[in-house]
């Protein structure tokens, strides 16, 4: 199924999709592309917010805006991920999590990619509109999306019928 297929669905039963995700098989190579992508989205966000302080600020340049946020999510981000999902596992394994950390892993980095859309609104928000309530209504209706696909995808990853089976 298209990625974008997948993105939808996840609004109607993240579970499912991260079940489907690991029925695939544990693969490396797509956790780390399903990573990079969100965080290349997110990085992409950032855009109209880094152009909105670089013109309102003279002093601020754009350039360096847009190559520290870019080391920032697309090459510490990553890095900073992989180590919150092995955490999680961590704490699913004291909770009885039967799951591996390739699942915990993939439903982290699902729900980065799946609630991406909310974010490019946010960067679209905080670039045209500023601070204020519009902006901190759209990050909290992020973060709960967030939190909601992270916590289905784990829960599916460890608990799920697939969970141990690798």
């Amino acid at each position: 199924m298209p990625v974008t297929r997948d993105i939808v669905a996840s609004y109607r039963g993240p579970g499912r999709v991260v079940a489907r995700l690991l029925q695939m098989g544990q693969r490396e190579d797509r956790a780390l592309a399903i990573l990079m992508a969100a965080c290349t989205v997110v990085f992409v966000a950032q855009w109209p917010r880094l152009a909105r302080e670089a013109h309102l600020n003279p002093e601020v340049e754009l350039n360096m805006l847009l190559g520290a946020t870019l080391l920032a999510w697309v090459m510490i981000a990553p890095l900073m991920m992989y180590v919150l999902a092995f955490v999680s596992h961590l704490i699913a394994r004291a909770l009885r999590g039967r799951g591996t950390a390739y699942g915990a892993r993939i439903a982290l980095f699902w729900a980065l990619l799946a609630s991406s859309p909310l974010i490019l609104l946010q960067g679209m928000v905080a670039g045209f509109i500023g601070a204020g309530p519009a902006l901190t209504l759209v990050g909290g209706i992020w973060l709960v999306v967030f939190v909601w696909f992270w916590l289905a995808g784990l829960r599916q990853a460890e608990w799920g019928p697939l969970a141990g089976a690798e």
